[in-house]
């Protein structure tokens, strides 16, 4: 409870009135609602004396198998076995312990989401259950003391507009072509600002619909779960020559103004300690050869997930060849887990994280994970997921963190334009006071 202490002049005497804390949580409830794929996933709703906020959650298709848990209800006979109705059911149990808490209490919070949850991977309550109130703690706090998002979550002094890594290209479980990489992104580095980054990104886009439908048909122009096109295409450079054709006809440089980028997400293609890429069977030692010539052909500045979510040895390798020119970023690999990537640290895996507050669980263990990456120099990509909603939380996080690399889609449906458009409004709002992380992406604050 909050007291004013108050002099009242008529009564000549001094007077205690009590005050409503605008930051005391007074409901939590939850609902069911439906992602980017039309899958069911949760909305938290918390309400203080003095706001509200919302937390939505996101959902992934190659998921990581040390993820934290996502709940599912298993009734076919709703959704298919997909409905979200007891992860709605128990957020009811989650929040019993949150009323009358301060919402400005993040970490408290979620410790005591973890606590009333009890398992090691978030599985009783389920992780979808546990974020969605997070995030909405969040954003409640947010409100209630009257600051966007952004700037109530700041952890250091220099706001930085991040580059936009644009997934142009989708293949393998985004897709229904045969490529294996999962995404072909382009990473438009060589600007001065956020907005032409932004627009330099946008306009190669859609010039690549026109490459594409020349050159495979009008199927060409169908789009993957997060936007990018899924052309018929069977071998990774035809992705690569299309996208650095299309960078030209809009008339910007490869490398010197736009770079590429690629989420392998090998797992998915790895099998018998295997991996099919291209009509070929590889081993580790042959795929790694397969990285390091991509990296030689073309502009590639960063590989996500080149190899399965245990095989540390092979990132260490990879790292170790290509690491200094480039990010080798971990994402089934860390699942933004401080325990995996603190181990990644130690043996020299990847020099990146690709930070998913949903694998994890709560906003404070993701908010660990960066900070744990940034101080060993690692490089932090704040990132959606393939099934995605409305909510613009990742953009808020991404400058508030200034870690200087969002992945959010292609500039394509509105649940990934969401993203773009937050920023915009972000970049508006903050004017001189953010930078743009440009060419100095993996370490923006050190430039």
């Amino acid at each position: 409870m909050d007291f004013n202490l108050t002099y009242n002049l008529e009564c000549d005497n001094w007077r205690l009135d009590y005050v409503p804390n605008h930051y005391e949580i007074t409901k939590v409830r939850a609902l069911e609602i439906l992602d980017s794929r039309g899958n069911p996933t949760l909305q938290v709703e918390v309400i203080t004396k003095g706001g509200h906020g919302l937390g939505k959650v996101p959902s992934g298709a190659s998921t990581g198998v040390h993820e934290a848990v996502e709940l599912r209800d298993g009734d076919v006979s709703r959704y298919a076995g997909k409905g979200v109705q007891t992860a709605v059911s128990n957020v009811e149990e989650l929040a019993k312990p949150l009323i009358g808490l301060d919402c400005r209490e993040q970490e408290k919070i979620d410790e005591i989401l973890i606590a009333v949850d009890g398992t090691p991977n978030k599985s009783r309550m389920g992780a979808n259950a546990i974020l969605g109130v997070s995030l909405a703690v969040a954003t409640a706090a947010a409100s209630s003391t009257n600051q966007p998002l952004y700037r109530y979550l700041r952890s250091r002094k220099q706001y930085v507009m991040p580059v936009p890594m644009m997934n142009i290209i989708n293949g393998a479980k985004h897709a229904g072509n045969l490529l294996a990489i999962q995404e072909f992104h382009i990473m438009p580095i060589g600007f001065r600002n956020f907005l032409d980054a932004l627009r330099a990104g946008v306009e190669t886009y859609h010039i690549l619909k026109e490459v594409l439908v020349k050159r495979y048909g009008a199927a060409a122009k169908n789009i993957g779960d997060e936007g990018g096109f899924a052309p018929p295409m069977a071998e990774s450079r035809e992705a690569f020559d299309a996208i650095l054709e299309s960078i030209e006809e809009a008339g910007y440089t490869p490398e010197k103004e736009i770079a590429l980028a690629i989420d392998a997400a090998a797992s998915e293609f790895h099998s018998h300690n295997r991996y099919s890429i291209d009509g070929h069977e590889l081993s580790q030692v042959e795929l790694i050869d397969y990285y390091q010539k991509l990296c030689k052909e073309y502009p590639l500045v960063s590989i996500e997930d080149p190899f399965g979510e245990n095989d540390f040895d092979s990132f260490v390798a990879l790292t170790k060849e290509v690491g200094e020119k480039v990010q080798i970023v971990g994402d089934d690999l860390f699942v933004s887990n401080p325990n995996r990537i603190q181990h990644g640290i130690n043996v020299g895996a990847g020099n990146a994280l690709l930070l998913k507050v949903n694998q994890i669980g709560t906003l404070t263990e993701a908010i660990q994970a960066a900070d744990l990456a940034t101080s060993n120099e690692y490089g932090v990509v704040v990132s959606h997921r393939s099934g995605e909603t409305e909510d613009t939380f990742i953009a808020d996080l991404v400058v508030a963190l200034s870690c200087g690399q969002i992945k959010t889609g292609a500039p394509a449906r509105s649940d990934r334009t969401a993203k773009y458009n937050r920023l915009i409004e972000i970049n508006h709002e903050l004017e001189s006071e953010a930078r743009f992380a440009g060419k100095a992406f993996r370490f923006p604050l050190q430039s």
